[in-house]
């Protein structure tokens, strides 16, 4: 079993565990490092948006738009090597908007050891092909809001 490490020293065992669905799965590599040799947050944010889109897409039915990024924290630094896991989940809806929990986490390099290393909550906006917002459809039965 892997080890996990969950980055808030919380004994919540809902936090030892992912939260969402796995959407995005990369390796962090050399180039996307800072003068410190550890990843660069701001890949470790576009990670999360490029995650954040895709199920962003997937619930809008079509085309959305990155608004608003809420609570960003970044609890642990993020490796040359790591595996950077991202998951997300739909945590509320609105006519044209939605709010998106992700959470990013790394397996890692050469270990079984897994952290969340980053969380926040994303803010997209379904838009039609002229790029104005349009509605939502309402959730299929099962899926999240």
């Amino acid at each position: 079993m892997d080890e996990v490490k969950t980055g808030d020293d919380t004994a919540d065992p809902a936090a030892a565990r992912p939260q969402g669905d796995l959407t995005v799965r990369t390796i962090a590599m050399p180039a996307d490092t800072n003068a410190n040799g550890d990843i660069f947050g701001g890949w470790v944010m576009s990670q999360m948006d490029q995650a954040g889109g895709i199920a962003g897409v997937e619930r809008a039915q079509g085309r959305v738009v990155t608004v608003a990024v809420d609570g960003m924290t970044f609890l642990r630094p993020v490796r040359v090597g790591d595996v950077l896991c991202v998951y997300t989940q739909v945590v509320g809806t609105g006519r044209t908007s939605m709010r998106i929990q992700i959470e990013a986490w790394a397996r890692r390099f050469r270990t079984q050891v897994r952290e969340k290393v980053t969380v926040g909550v994303f803010t997209f906006v379904a838009i039609d092909d002229e790029g104005r917002p349009r509605p939502i459809p309402p959730a299929a039965p099962g899926l999240s809001p």
